[in-house]
């Protein structure tokens, strides 16, 4: 019976929470307090070790609501349910895109869609390294040679390797290189 209730609880959850995680809180808050399976201050508890664990903070609250009611097949049960609504909603999207993916008007907004998200991520990028470099809140025009010391390796590290060697570094080496310079340079 508590598994069926874990199904149907974490299956509304699923259905009706848009906005993401945090916007499914007071949907999660409903069921669990609506079942009796947390106390107020238990789920508050949890919430808080759901936002601090790694994961979407839906799941983790769903496998913990099922651990603690019905165990590791409860945890399963409420975790399954709580992702089934969307697996559904990607795999349709998916079905349906495939067929718009042929359309030749379909496939001109993404190609200026791919412009403008270029754009965007530029300008967010311009935005990071002039503040980092350019601290306004020293109320000095004087830029943080360090800062920019870690810009100008890691801007020359992934241009060089591009212009001299035709490679590309992924995002990860590239953090990896700057988690080590950022090391050195602020020691």
């Amino acid at each position: 019976m508590i598994y069926w209730e874990l199904f149907i609880g974490f299956l509304k959850v699923g259905l009706f929470s848009f906005g993401g995680g945090y916007a499914a809180i007071p949907l999660i808050r409903d069921v669990v307090m609506s079942y009796g399976w947390l106390s107020e201050d238990m789920l508050t508890y949890m919430i808080a070790v759901s936002e601090s664990t790694p994961g979407p903070i839906m799941v983790n609250l769903a496998t913990y609501v099922g651990i603690s009611q019905g165990g590791m097949p409860g945890a399963l049960v409420a975790t399954f349910a709580a992702v089934l609504p969307a697996f559904f909603m990607i795999v349709g999207i998916i079905v349906f895109l495939q067929h718009l993916l042929t359309n030749h008007y379909v496939d001109a907004v993404l190609q200026g869609l791919k412009s403008c998200v270029t754009g965007i991520i530029l300008a967010t990028g311009v935005h990071m390294v002039s503040k980092n470099c350019l601290p306004a809140s020293s109320g000095s025009l004087m830029p943080d040679l360090r800062a920019v010391a870690v810009t100008a390796v890691l801007a020359g590290v992934y241009f060089g390797l591009r212009a001299w060697g035709k490679k590309k570094l992924s995002p990860i080496q590239l953090i990896g290189i700057s988690a080590v310079v950022g090391m050195i340079v602020y020691r």
